[in-house]
């Protein structure tokens, strides 16, 4: 390819509403454009990257027993609207405001498909028949979309994104736990051949639903999610799921109640301060409101609150959470709640208290009096108050304790590429999914579900592999192997032979860009650098009086002069050397 023909061109400076990061990498090295907030035009240099993310996707599914469809984006809503037997939400609840939605010309509600599992099972329902049509590993490829509120990040939070999901039917838990671990695999070899440094963390199964849940996180500093890793064991795991120690406090003899004034002592670190105290030795009480029902929240002060497990809890208490928020002033006065002073004293029967384990590790609590500029010291558990669900929710933490080793817990700052769940039956029991086993009795398919952001992938790429120049593309995935830069073009010589190195490295099959402007070396160095390609070939006065054509890797400062008769063949040994990445 051309530059002097690209659709594109590169920008020198960010546009003024860029977020940083890859989004401003990838605008301005000419691979995206944004048309909204959340919603990106892939242009050539951008979609030959996922091309090649997508090959290497296909290839390592296929390799797996994938078997590849295309389902539709367009589904019905009664789809989403089946309520499981136990009476939990229904999909159209769990996903709540993100989920598209429309009203075809016959009144009939559809929505826009974020993932599939729906439309897959009815898809296994009609084919398979008997235990001997398992097991089944159905994939695709397609776009899906997610109404996120806030779109951020560049490409790793978007509103409209390409995606491959992959779903597993099988028999029995066994086959299940063997289809798990073959993607799981799978997937270690995606992405150690886009050439990322990751994690593999326990995770939260979200709006998905089922078990065992597993995130693939690429660490980068610009990644939205905190993984905890112990430094002894291989315990890692999304701070949404992971477990840890609570560290318990001395048990002292109960004291009687004593309420204290404590004048502008809002916040726990106030309170600490003020009573000289130290934070675990307070009650921690945060109020939030779900399907208008009032939840108070209550856990030791040295911990914060994990809103994702507490939305599970308040899932399997059978509880809608799609609109789970902090209660507002409005909220907290109709349950006669005084903001900033409240705790689990003395509440009616209609707020469903949910306590943290930690508060059974300590007693003589200090809380507050549910007035203003007043605590309450010496509060234990169950003498002064109630608590209707103990459930872990809190945050593990930075220096937390491992709960399998004793070792410490440390954070990871990532950005999840792909997520793989044990589904169970959850979908097949809803939609009657069912198979003849050996005996002939028909049971439920075990699914499993296994999904890969492959635009998010490009976005992830860049912001680990970057400098202050621009992009630095692995090889496998880089949207040409080569850049070919011709300089002093208006010397006949300098155009002839640039020209002949662009056909002969064509003929090669080597991918390339030649940059064939009439523009200067600093213009033509500086996009090489923004663009990205990971080698870099240059035709030049000084390089033809040295004795050939300098190359250098993007990675790389040292360049070297290669003779013009060997410059195909030592391009195309650097792509083989290159080309497998090993893991970072």
């Amino acid at each position: 390819m051309r530059v002097s023909q690209q659709l594109t061109t590169t920008l020198r400076e960010a546009p003024r509403d860029s977020e940083g990061g890859n989004a401003e990498l990838l605008t301005r090295a000419g691979f995206v454009r944004q048309l909204t907030s959340g919603v990106y035009s892939f242009l050539p240099l951008g979609n030959r990257v996922i091309q090649k993310i997508s090959r290497i996707v296909r290839e390592e599914m296929d390799r797996a027993g994938g078997q590849e469809v295309t389902m539709p984006v367009i589904q019905p809503k009664e789809l989403w609207e089946k309520r499981p037997a136990d009476g939990g939400p229904t999909r159209v609840e769990g996903y709540g405001p993100v989920l598209f939605s429309l009203t075809d010309r016959k009144e009939r509600e559809m929505v826009l498909g974020p993932t599939h599992e729906e439309v897959v099972t009815l898809l296994a329902k009609d084919f398979v028949r008997s235990y001997r049509d398992l097991p089944q590993l159905i994939y695709q490829i397609q776009v899906k979309l997610r109404d996120e509120p806030r779109p951020r990040g560049g490409l790793l939070r978007t509103r409209e994104f390409l995606m491959m999901d992959l779903y597993s039917f099988d028999a029995n838990e066994d086959g299940l736990a063997n289809s798990y671990d073959t993607i799981r695999a799978a997937y270690n070899a995606v992405f150690t051949r886009c050439g990322l440094r990751f994690l593999t963390i326990e995770a939260d199964s979200g709006a998905i639903g089922g078990k065992d849940s597993h995130e693939f996180i690429a660490l980068t500093a610009a990644g939205e999610d905190d993984a905890m890793q112990c430094s002894t064991c291989d315990y890692a795991a999304n701070r949404e799921k992971a477990d840890f120690v609570r560290v318990p406090l001395p048990t002292e003899q109960e004291a009687a109640l004593e309420e204290v004034y404590t004048p502008g002592c809002k916040s726990i670190s106030d309170l600490a301060s003020f009573l000289h105290i130290t934070a675990a030795k307070t009650l921690k009480a945060v109020c939030y409101v779900a399907h208008g029902r009032v939840i108070l929240v209550a856990l030791r002060g040295d911990l914060e609150v994990n809103e994702v497990k507490l939305t599970n809890t308040l899932y399997r208490a059978g509880i809608n959470a799609a609109d789970l928020h902090l209660a507002t002033d409005e909220e907290l006065r109709a349950a006669d709640i005084v903001a900033g002073f409240t705790s689990p004293l003395a509440k009616s029967a209609g707020i469903l208290i949910i306590a943290d384990p930690s508060l059974r590790q300590g007693n003589n609590f200090v809380a507050g009096a549910n007035r203003i500029d007043y605590h309450v010291k010496n509060v234990n558990y169950p003498r002064d108050f109630r608590v209707d669900i103990w459930e872990d929710i809190a945050s593990a933490y930075d220096g937390a304790t491992c709960v399998r080793c004793g070792g410490t817990l440390s954070t990871q700052r990532g950005s999840e590429m792909g997520h793989i769940f044990k589904l169970g039956t959850k979908y097949s029991e809803l939609f009657d999914a069912t198979f003849l086993d050996a005996e002939g009795m028909a049971r439920p398919m075990l699914m499993g579900c296994y999904g890969i952001g492959i635009s998010r992938l490009l976005g992830i790429i860049v912001e680990q592999c970057h400098d202050e120049k621009g992009i630095l593309w692995p090889f496998s995935v880089a949207p040409y192997r080569v850049a070919l830069l011709g300089l002093d073009l208006e010397r006949p010589e300098n155009q002839a032979l640039a020209e002949q190195l662009y056909a002969d490295l064509l003929a090669a099959g080597v991918e390339e860009l030649f940059d064939d402007r009439r523009e200067s070396a600093g213009i033509k160095f500086n996009d090489a650098d923004l663009i990205g390609l990971p080698l870099r070939a240059v035709v030049s006065k000084r390089s033809l009086k040295n004795g050939g054509i300098e190359l250098k890797l993007r990675a790389q400062k040292e360049s070297r002069i290669v003779p013009l008769n060997e410059v195909v063949s030592v391009i195309q040994e650097e792509i083989q050397r290159f080309q497998h990445p090993q893991p970072r």
